[in-house]
């Protein structure tokens, strides 16, 4: 298996792989990393493979906070071999408390900071993000509360996910204006089919040195070239839960890219990485694995393919 990559995230001094690994899928029903068994045999194969950022939040699993409790039991004693990365800020349906919508307060800050520190068995968080939008507090009362709990030790750096152009740049002026840390990551939905970041997103992390995290960025692993209009492996998510998913999909420009694959003699997997980790300014690649065996195909795909300039720009063309 090939070494992998690790990059700085945006202008911090937070290195990562350039692969890493998206937990939503540990606690999840119907599927291995279901139990703490399943979990802790996927985060022992992506230690092993070299992936050092492992992206939670507190929302994640059947059951609010499952994800998190499953990841502090399979990370005790290997808790500084990796980057741990949660999100904050979507409704926990009363886990935290009740909220009235203002989940970016400092109020509600410290009780799902608290709460997500004890369900990861944890002292300290390396990367807290703010998941979604907050509509109802001011930035400036979010971006104060999370530099007080990095003043404390209790979070190193801070990111946000899902925040428009416009917000990017509104949170990077209020930091600066009140001399309190960056947001140094944005984790947005982007995949070769999921371009809508290219618009303003990405232009405002690249201007302001945020390093970008991608999730979904194999399309539900439309992208992996398992599936085709008639469906794909039946334990899939995708066949599960999302089958609506498939009437979506640009199959044209996916019969196109495959073509563009064979002939070149590489996986679509393997193609994707490549064009993914050639984006500037994008820094990982966030794929959920619910198996050992998918971590270690994303870690080979990940550095299998030396792609040319001409052939980055020529999958950009087929799914423009």
């Amino acid at each position: 298996m090939a070494d992998i990559d690790y990059r700085t995230l945006g202008t911090s001094g937070l290195v990562v792989s350039t692969i890493g690994l998206g937990c939503n899928n540990f606690g999840r029903d119907r599927t291995f990393t279901q139990t703490q068994e399943g979990t802790d045999a996927v985060i022992t194969a992506a230690i092993d493979a070299g992936v050092t950022l492992f992206d939670t939040a507190d929302i994640y699993g059947s059951a609010r906070g499952l994800s998190e409790t499953l990841m502090g039991n399979a990370l005790r004693g290997r808790r500084s071999d990796i980057v741990l990365a949660t999100k904050f800020g979507m409704d926990m349906a009363g886990t935290n408390g009740p909220d009235w919508g203002a989940r970016g307060s400092r109020r509600y800050i410290r009780i799902a900071v608290e709460n997500s520190l004890r369900r990861l068995q944890t002292d300290w968080i390396d990367l807290y993000q703010l998941h979604v939008p907050d509509p109802v507090t001011p930035i400036e009362e979010t971006i104060a509360a999370l530099d007080e709990l990095i003043t404390e030790g209790k979070v190193r750096y801070i990111g946000h996910s899902n925040l428009p152009g416009w917000q990017i740049a509104q949170a990077e002026y209020v930091a600066q204006l009140g001399a309190h840390p960056k947001f140094i990551s944005a984790q947005d939905e982007y995949s070769l089919i999921v371009r809508g970041v290219e618009d303003e997103v990405l232009p405002a992390t690249r201007a302001l040195g945020i390093g970008f995290l991608p999730y979904f960025p194999l399309f539900n692993g439309i992208l992996t070239g398992k599936f085709s209009r008639d469906g794909g492996p039946a334990d899939s998510r995708i066949m599960h839960t999302k089958p609506q998913l498939l009437e979506a999909v640009p199959w044209v420009a996916v019969d196109r890219y495959a073509e563009f694959c064979a002939e070149r003699g590489v996986g679509m997997l393997e193609a994707t990485f490549a064009w993914l980790l050639a984006q500037p300014g994008l820094t990982s690649v966030i794929a959920g694995a619910s198996r050992p065996e998918q971590i270690v195909q994303n870690a080979d795909a990940a550095t299998s393919w030396n792609a040319s300039e001409a052939d980055i720009a020529e999958i950009s063309e087929i799914f423009a």
